[in-house]
């Protein structure tokens, strides 16, 4: 049997985002900056994408930008705010996506910019006295802050956050690639700078996402040579990616609630599953419905001889998860995210993410198998 439980690291494309795209594939194949019949249908497929998505997130066509990955799109959205905003300071958390992290502090080694990280719950939670404190003192700062943590699935309130952002004149970036297609979000209701969408994280093809960009900011591209997507990212178009992320886009938003509700349920068996089975279990990060993206369960498991090699074990009887640790031995390997929320370091850890194909026949052969590891 095979069991793929590796949803939050990318997703099965569903089989209308795969017709969608090999539709085009066959009827356009144009160049979409060409001028001729077939590069102005490739551009209108594009077009009509853009449109769409924007339709999805209440926002303005123009205000998405179509990248190679959610990574370039956090990319862009700090170098630019540092390029061309006249943002000198950033605030983020030590459990960022290393898209962020890793990307502030370049810039702050190159004397760009000063971080600052805000202090964090035992949930991984940003704490938002801390981040009002932290905007006081640096008022037009970026603050850059992820909506669901792609390791432990504890959720920020964006929504809050964006209101303390324009409290104190700063800005406001958001890494959602765990997020969008998977919760319904109104781009005029939660009011942000940036926001960083992977079309993989949600039935779509990989190798493309989407910067969405306010309006109102003036940017420069940090990739040259070309005037495509309004000038703001150089490079031939992705026609059949950019098709398959808004159509991905466009199934994932039909019924979300009811997606949500029978994605939730799995993961609540999942989880009353593996206490009743394994003692000693702890679970990482917020688990309630409320506190915590759907789709992930962090599972913290007792010491065991096993530890060392759990993965690969999992792997042998067919099924597919992320690891993660806070120490730096043994195959699991380590994570800065548990680092950051103190995890145990002689405790394994296990991502499980769920989606909509998720069964549970497949849950309970992965409990058994975990019961057998952890008698």
């Amino acid at each position: 049997m095979h069991v793929y439980l590796d949803n939050a690291a990318t997703t099965p494309m569903d089989v209308q985002v795969i017709d969608k795209m090999t539709e085009v594939m066959h009827d356009c194949y144009g160049n979409a900056s060409a001028i001729h019949g077939q590069g102005r249908k490739a551009k209108a497929e594009v077009e009509m994408a853009r449109k769409e998505i924007a339709k999805v997130l209440n926002c303005n066509g123009p205000e998405i930008v179509f990248t190679g990955s959610g990574t370039e799109a956090d990319n862009m959205a700090l170098r630019c705010a540092v390029n061309d905003l006249d943002v000198t300071h950033i605030i983020t958390s030590k459990i960022e996506h290393k898209a962020v992290l890793e990307t502030a502090q370049e810039l702050e080694a190159k004397k760009a910019i000063t971080i600052s990280y805000v202090k964090l719950d035992q949930m991984g939670r940003a704490d938002l006295a801390d981040l009002e404190r932290l905007a006081e003192e640096k008022p037009r700062s970026l603050i850059s802050l992820m909506h669901a943590n792609n390791e432990i699935g504890t959720l920020n309130d964006i929504t809050a956050i964006s209101k303390i952002a324009r409290a104190h004149g700063c800005y406001f970036h958001t890494d959602t690639v765990q997020t969008i297609g998977h919760y319904s979000i109104d781009l005029k209701v939660t009011d942000v700078d940036f926001l960083a969408c992977s079309a993989h994280k949600f039935h779509g093809p990989k190798g493309v996402g989407f910067l969405y960009k306010s309006k109102s900011l003036r940017i420069r591209p940090i990739m040259t040579g070309g005037g495509q997507e309004g000038s703001l990212r150089a490079g031939t178009e992705n026609v059949t990616g950019i098709v398959g992320l808004a159509k991905a886009l466009e199934v994932a938003s039909r019924n979300i609630e009811v997606k949500i509700n029978a994605v939730q349920r799995n993961k609540t068996y999942f989880k009353e599953q593996l206490e009743k089975e394994i003692d000693g279990i702890r679970f990482n990060g917020d688990t309630s419905e409320q506190g915590s993206l759907y789709t992930i369960l962090n599972v913290s498991l007792p010491p065991n001889d096993n530890a060392s090699t759990l993965l690969f074990q999992l792997d042998m009887n067919g099924i597919y998860v992320s690891g993660g640790s806070a120490c730096n031995s043994g195959a699991i390997g380590s994570s800065h995210v548990l680092e950051g929320i103190g995890h145990p370091t002689n405790r394994s850890a296990v991502r499980f993410s769920f989606s909509k194909f998720t069964t549970r026949k497949e849950l309970d052969y992965a409990v058994g198998k975990l019961k057998e590891l952890y008698p």
